[in-house]
């Protein structure tokens, strides 16, 4: 306990008597804190805006068509096909899941381009509204809009809001009421507006050829389970009964959304690099400090001080540095997060970001090795000069 209290006493004396050389490393370890923190955010905030509005529906398994690869916008599936997922044994419910773009004309001149998707009333595909009501029948001129529309405009629950689609070669502008609004409902990087099925068909952008032609078809179905079905038989019974389909799981279809595997890839490696790139600035400055400090180091030695002692001094001395760098580093995370505006996809998430403090955390005492192994084997001698 007595050499525990004596290194921490004298591991603290050295950074007060140095305290701005200490501060710096600690300001550098809170940039690349700051960094850590970012790209974490940056990577959680990109995968919401492709994965949001397929992790939160109300769904167990989507039906593709058939060496559609479980992409969305490449698979058809036919109304009928629908109707015959729900006499599956297990599925409690189907619904459709139509998708397109579109863009809403706002008041002030601009436009505000969203993700437009049919679903079907009060079945799964259809979001829960967090205001307003639901989405009633199949071709109601109303629609349920994303927070993100409400927050990057000022259009409101009840207001009528102005559709520019391209039809052919035209554009066409329909009218719709918000009836409602949802909330975390981003689909490919934009915020969504839900319509019914048959509004959907009307409003949705359409090729010359499609004109005046109604469609019989969505991109995916999505089945809600009855409870307690297991949902490998469920896919088995579908592929023994319908034709022409396949099925996946909500996170088999994430990880099949375009460009959003190789896009967490990337980002993925971007922190381990800054991390590295961390344990490398510690490692360096604290080696630095070994090596200024030998001849001190050997006057411990020599009036009795144990390898113990002088490596917790040493242990401490990171610690409290990273500590400090990593504590000012998420303050300034913290409140640069506060005046993002919502069109930038940062998101911190709570456990991403406790693992991403944790690793900066570790990051001091593993720098620091070298360092620390190096003190250790200092003989009071040779560093004294007297050997």
């Amino acid at each position: 306990m007595n050499n525990i209290s004596l290194a921490a006493y004298l591991s603290w004396q050295e950074i007060w008597r140095n305290r701005g050389r200490f501060l710096l490393v600690s300001t550098v370890i809170a940039l690349i804190t700051l960094l850590v923190l970012f790209i974490a955010a940056l990577g959680e905030g990109l995968g919401n805006a492709n994965r949001q509005y397929i992790s939160r529906l109300d769904a167990e398994l989507l039906v593709f068509l058939e060496k559609a690869d479980y992409i969305i916008p490449g698979s058809r599936v036919e109304r009928s096909t629908i109707r015959a997922l729900r006499r599956v044994e297990g599925v409690a419910d189907a619904g459709g899941i139509a998708t397109s773009s579109t863009a809403i004309l706002l008041d002030n001149g601009e436009v505000l381009k969203v993700s437009l998707l049919g679903v079907e009333a009060g079945r799964p595909g259809d979001p829960g509204v967090t205001d307003g009501r639901a989405l009633l029948g199949e071709d109601a001129k109303e629609a349920v809009v994303d927070l993100n529309v409400l927050q990057r405009s000022d259009v409101k629950v009840g207001d009528l809001i102005t559709i520019r689609s391209t039809q052919g070669t035209k554009d066409q502008f329909f009218t719709l009421k918000v009836v409602g609004s949802t909330d975390g409902q981003l689909y490919t990087f934009q915020p969504s507006i839900f319509v019914p099925y048959g509004t959907w068909d009307r409003v949705r952008t359409k090729s010359d050829a499609e004109l005046d032609r109604p469609s019989s078809t969505v991109n995916v179905a999505a089945l809600r389970l009855e409870p307690g079905a297991n949902p490998e038989s469920v896919a088995a019974a579908i592929r023994s009964r319908v034709d022409n389909v396949e099925t996946a799981d909500i996170q088999t279809t994430i990880e099949n959304v375009p460009g959003y595997s190789a896009q967490q890839g990337t980002v993925q490696t971007q922190a381990v690099f800054t991390l590295l790139i961390g344990v490398l600035v510690i490692g360096g400055f604290f080696q630095i400090q070994i090596l200024q400090k030998v001849p001190q180091i050997g006057v411990l030695k020599a009036i009795g001080a144990s390898n113990a002692m002088v490596g917790a001094a040493a242990v401490m001395q990171i610690i409290i540095t990273t500590t400090l760098g990593v504590a000012l580093g998420s303050s300034l995370a913290f409140l640069f997060s506060l005046g993002f505006p919502p069109t930038v996809p940062i998101v911190f998430n709570g456990v991403n970001s406790a693992i991403a403090i944790a690793a900066l955390l570790l990051i001091g005492p593993v720098g620091g090795l070298v360092s620390i192994f190096y003190a250790v084997k200092i003989e009071p001698l040779k560093a004294l000069r007297l050997s």
